[in-house]
């Protein structure tokens, strides 16, 4: 004997039907847990009278303007522009920052005495024999301490606010001009984050600095902190903030930016496949290879600033004036550039990998390309 339908008036789905049909009453758009328990037990009354209907091929087809689409379960899931969002690209970035720095301790100890005393460290290679010689092998990793606390703080602080500036500067553009002039907000959104980044990253660096170029001045962060606030006072660390901004701000804005638009280029010309069908390996492999190009550009245009911000934290006392005075106009754009493309541009590569490698882990997109089309909420209903 079947069981009696239940009333369709009564069943009810965890997705509100207004997102599906537009002649939903507005009442419908929240769910209490009464609501819940009747639709629970709705369905199990439901399924009870298919399987009786069918063996007597007298169910009845439900009509079109009850059919629903049932809600996906995503535990765990973080939605975008979320403070859990903007906290996942914080830890990306200190990961990504904090740890690719660290890395490449060596090539940054040469690059800063090369530039500090061409005299000596004629080259890259006779650089690395100096050094070896002089203070052997673990003099390559003098000053990793404050290299990988300064450059953590500084890449939470980089990545986490230029997610919320460009999030922040695209609502206030509006969806039109967002995307007419996204690369000038991706601009704006990174030198605004850049800004606050360097004022977490300056003291770091100048001890850093000072440990790298001067050996004897002290073993590390720990010793050479205090010993620094002793010789230039307590702002003293802050003394190459304005030469790190003319270093950074451009720095940043040229690998977010350039960043962006060479990842959109590689899915727009480089790969058929839309982005959202490629595989996040190949996804990765394109974040890595779009933050290589990106740094070679970020070294470039860096790189001055990068002389001025080296010779100040050396010489106690010293001006930029005193920097090109003793550099030259030429020597300021050049010296020690070669080294530093290769390591920049490694250093961004990997950077963004790790970077995108995390958002993936916690299942997040990859940073730029070709965003996916969504169907719209009508089309959606219709299937």
């Amino acid at each position: 004997m079947a069981l009696p339908l239940p009333d369709n008036s009564r069943r009810q789905s965890l997705i509100p039907s207004f997102l599906y049909s537009s002649s939903s009453p507005l009442t419908s758009k929240t769910l209490g847990l009464e609501s819940i328990r009747k639709d629970v037990n709705s369905r199990s009354t439901t399924n009870a009278n298919t399987n009786t209907n069918t063996n007597t091929n007298t169910r009845t087809p439900p009509s079109s303007s009850a059919f629903v689409i049932p809600a996906p379960s995503e535990p765990g899931k973080i939605d975008l522009y979320s403070p859990q969002y903007y906290a996942a690209c914080t830890v990306g970035g200190i990961l990504s920052c904090g740890l690719t720095h660290m890395a490449v301790t060596p090539l940054d100890l040469v690059k800063c005495n090369m530039q500090i005393d061409p005299a000596k460290y004629k080259s890259i290679s006779s650089g690395f024999g100096v050094l070896l010689k002089e203070q052997g092998i673990r003099g390559f990793f003098r000053g990793w301490v404050p290299t990988l606390l300064g450059y953590s703080a500084q890449g939470a602080c980089k990545f986490g606010f230029y997610e919320f500036f460009k999030k922040y500067y695209s609502d206030i553009a509006g969806p039109e001009y967002a995307s007419k002039y996204k690369t000038l907000i991706y601009l704006a959104g990174s030198a605004s984050a850049e800004v606050i980044a360097d004022v977490a990253l300056c003291p770091f660096e100048a001890v850093k600095v000072r440990v790298q170029t001067q050996p004897g001045f002290a073993r590390g962060l720990a010793d050479g902190l205090p010993k620094f606030v002793k010789s230039e006072g307590a702002l003293g660390v802050y003394k190459g903030l304005v030469p790190l901004w003319g270093r950074q701000i451009p720095y940043t804005m040229m690998k977010f930016a350039s960043f962006e638009t060479i990842v959109e280029m590689i899915y727009k010309y480089g790969i058929p496949t839309p982005k959202n069908e490629c595989s996040k390996p190949l996804q990765l492999g394109v974040s890595v290879a779009g933050g290589y190009v990106a740094g070679v550009f970020c070294a470039i245009v860096s790189h001055p600033a990068d002389n001025l911000v080296s010779f100040l934290n050396n010489a106690k006392g010293a001006t930029v004036g005193d920097a090109v005075k003793k550099l030259g106009l030429w020597g300021l754009f050049t010296r020690g550039l070669p080294l530093r493309i290769v390591m920049i541009g490694t250093l961004t590569g990997a950077q963004w990998g790790i970077y995108d490698a995390f958002k993936v882990f916690v299942g997040l997109p990859t940073t730029g390309g070709v965003a996916p089309v969504t169907a719209p909420v009508t089309e959606l209903a219709k299937v």
